[in-house]
């Protein structure tokens, strides 16, 4: 598990970029939901956390394809190829992202 940071330091609407190997991104919803997928879009290489969040989606900021963000689903072309989803928890405040393994 990767350490992210305080929830409370995370608002909802924003976003926050983890520089591992590749790069995930952390969402929390207007709702208060929190996700974790693969930052850059599958269609051209931008970074989702510069996108907009609207509802569980996110919008990439170069094509406006978007992603859902609980199942990194692309919705909107020209993105075809979803994005991986990575797991979150919410231990004592913090936000943890366990990376995923798994292909998208």
């Amino acid at each position: 598990m990767i350490a992210v940071c305080a929830l409370a330091a995370l608002a909802p609407g924003e976003a926050r970029r983890l520089d591992v190997d590749p790069p995930i991104a952390v969402f929390r919803t207007e709702d208060g939901d929190v996700y974790a997928i693969d930052d850059t879009c599958t269609h051209q290489d931008a970074s989702l956390t510069d996108g907009w969040l609207e509802g569980c989606e996110v919008e990439c900021p170069l094509h406006a394809s978007r992603f859902d963000l609980r199942t990194g689903r692309a919705d909107a072309p020209p993105a075809k190829r979803p994005v991986r989803t990575h797991r979150v928890d919410v231990v004592e405040g913090t936000v943890y992202v366990t990376p995923s393994v798994s292909a998208p």
